[in-house]
């Protein structure tokens, strides 16, 4: 029998208006029947601000699920985890990795900060973390993908992020994961950054999951300051999935997203903080 799917955005770079904040980061709250899900937490206090304008009591949060270990994504989990008693966390380890972004002849720091770091390493060996290396399911019907193969090539092009401050070991965030679940349409998948390749993600939660379409995309796809070369071969994989729903948000690009609703005009949708949509999942 298929549940009801509620998933509204709580944090993006931008927001619809009624007082509601934006910033650089994502962050979705999920209502999957009776469960409620937090995908990433942007990455300030505003995720707990903006839940309370939308009226989403965040202390009945039963999971936070993290993509990855950036601070535009992890930065709020310290004053959800204030509220949100009872949510377990689910995360790849590697998103504990120390990071940087180094552009411009310097480098900065951009991993989880260290507040949430502190609480997630408090629990580390406790059935609070819940570690997401590989395939795992949130609960009944939801999952989260682990770890993403690198199987295409053009979308193989992180050259800015490194684990050292001395730009000298390449990160390629092998912790980049997406939420996905199937409905009568096809599957739905979720992406904070989609770090690993919105293609490959896509290749790899079909094939795990036996579901040859995706019904809905939504979230960040990472192809900000992306060629147009690799833009385009990305916007042609998509119809290999059938796929019907675009919500382009946070690092996609404006001109990347503007590409995708030129391309696909009726199938994009805003993804802007107070903005929802509904799936029935099976």
């Amino acid at each position: 029998m298929a549940q009801k799917v509620k998933i509204t955005t709580l944090v993006e770079n931008t927001a619809e208006g009624n007082g509601l904040l934006s910033e650089h980061g994502i962050s979705f709250w999920i209502e999957f029947g009776e469960h409620k899900v937090l995908f990433d937490t942007g990455q300030s206090g505003i995720v707990v601000r903006n839940a309370e304008i939308l009226g989403i009591n965040l202390a009945e949060t039963d999971a936070i699920v993290i993509s990855h270990g950036h601070f535009d994504h992890t930065g709020g989990l310290e004053p959800v985890l204030n509220i949100a008693h009872k949510a377990k966390i689910f995360m790849h380890p590697g998103a504990l990795d120390k990071r940087y972004s180094f552009r411009g002849g310097s480098s900065r720091a951009i991993g989880i900060p260290n507040g949430s770091r502190k609480i997630i390493e408090s629990h580390a060996d406790t059935n609070k973390i819940v570690w997401t290396k590989g395939p795992t399911q949130i609960f009944p019907g939801l999952f989260v993908s682990g770890e993403v193969p690198r199987t295409n090539k053009f979308e193989i092009d992180e050259q800015e992020f490194f684990l050292d401050e001395d730009a000298s070991e390449p990160d390629i965030l092998t912790d980049d994961q997406t939420l996905y679940f199937n409905t009568q349409h096809g599957l739905v998948s979720i992406f904070g950054c989609a770090h690993a390749g919105l293609i490959n993600t896509l290749d790899y939660i079909t094939k795990i999951s036996g579901v040859e379409h995706v019904h809905t995309i939504m979230g960040g796809f990472h192809l900000i300051g992306s060629s147009k070369e690799r833009v385009s071969k990305v916007i042609d994989n998509i119809e290999r999935f059938g796929i019907q729903r675009i919500g382009p948000g946070h690092c996609t690009g404006v001109e990347a997203e503007l590409e995708f609703r030129k391309q696909y005009p009726k199938r994009c949708f805003m993804c802007s903080a107070g903005t929802s949509c509904e799936f029935g999942a099976i």
